[in-house]
């Protein structure tokens, strides 16, 4: 139909902690939706899935970003900008990317995710 009816979750080592809200009809939602939740010490990834809500069958995964722990060493002040989105079936092409800022905050209870889910394209 040309649109689609996205919203993203965020997974920390595959556990699925954030939904962001829906956004009905369009291919460039913007949600600019910030979280931020406890992380556990050994962490190794920080998974955000764009999805495509479907009333009548199962949500299709438009795709997805793979933000490691590594990655997030890089960059100590955190990560902000455009990334492209992946797949997640390789019979799927993506097109796409998503808008994100990403930080890891040192607090005294120990580790916190920082997470905005700007918008998308």
């Amino acid at each position: 139909t040309g649109s689609s009816d996205p919203y993203c979750i965020v997974k920390i080592d595959d556990e699925a902690i954030i939904r962001t809200a829906t956004v009905w009809k369009t291919l460039s939602p913007f949600w600019g939706e910030e979280y931020e939740v406890q992380l556990q010490p050994g962490f190794h990834s920080i998974s955000i899935y764009v999805m495509d809500e479907d009333a009548l069958s199962r949500d299709d995964v438009i795709g997805k970003v793979c933000i490691t722990r590594d990655m997030l060493a890089e960059h100590p002040k955190g990560y902000s900008g455009w990334v492209s989105l992946s797949e997640v079936d390789p019979d799927e092409e993506v097109q796409g990317e998503i808008h994100l800022r990403v930080e890891v905050l040192d607090s005294q209870g120990g580790w916190r995710l920082r997470c905005s889910v700007l918008e998308a394209r």
